[in-house]
């Protein structure tokens, strides 16, 4: 069964589409550990049984260019022989202002996931549709859409999926309020 680990496939990316990869922090550089920031470039000391704050954005995967997301795409498939995009998630990162798009690709052979990554900006949240190339993607983009507003482009049918089509807003970013709805009133007894 085919396996590549996300360095492998950094080093890949880099090697045949210079260019494309987001600069990160790792999470060996963030952990628990009193290493470097990749940030600041001093060391974070703590006390005895205090840990580091958790940097949510440190990752092993690859991220790319939301602009080169369908470059990337196609040589997943093409190059590196993943036919199938099997997952299409948001993750809001309130704190960081970025929304981010995680993409699971697989071999029909079987094997574990290749994740690829994009983050952008919360308000603007533009990533291109996969929809053209893989028509599975159609549905998992709009749900990204109906409930973190992220805009696809090139998307045959981009409107809402669950939410009905007047409801304002994106309730599963994390500002969205969770309590009370304005579009119901009291009820009348």
């Amino acid at each position: 069964m085919p396996r590549m680990s996300s360095a492998e496939l950094k080093e890949r990316l880099a090697r045949d589409l210079p260019g494309v990869l987001m600069p990160t922090r790792t999470r060996t550089q963030t952990g628990n550990s009193n290493q470097a920031s990749a940030d600041d470039g001093k060391a974070a000391r703590h006390k005895r049984g205090e840990h580091a704050p958790v940097d949510l954005l440190a990752t092993d995967d690859a991220v790319v260019y939301p602009e080169r997301l369908l470059e990337v795409a196609r040589y997943v498939r093409d190059v590196l022989g993943y036919e199938l995009l099997s997952n299409i998630t948001a993750v809001d990162y309130l704190a960081d202002g970025v929304i981010e798009m995680v993409y699971h690709f697989y071999h029909l052979d079987g094997g574990p996931a290749l994740v690829i990554k994009t983050r952008v900006p919360r308000d603007n949240p533009v990533v291109p549709s996969l929809t053209n190339e893989w028509p599975g993607a159609n549905f998992q983009e709009r749900e990204a859409y109906d409930l973190f507003g992220v805009v696809f482009t090139g998307h045959p049918n981009l409107t809402r999926i669950y939410m009905w089509d007047e409801f304002e807003g994106w309730p599963m970013r994390k500002d969205f309020p969770k309590q009370g709805d304005k579009y119901f009133g009291e009820s009348e007894e």
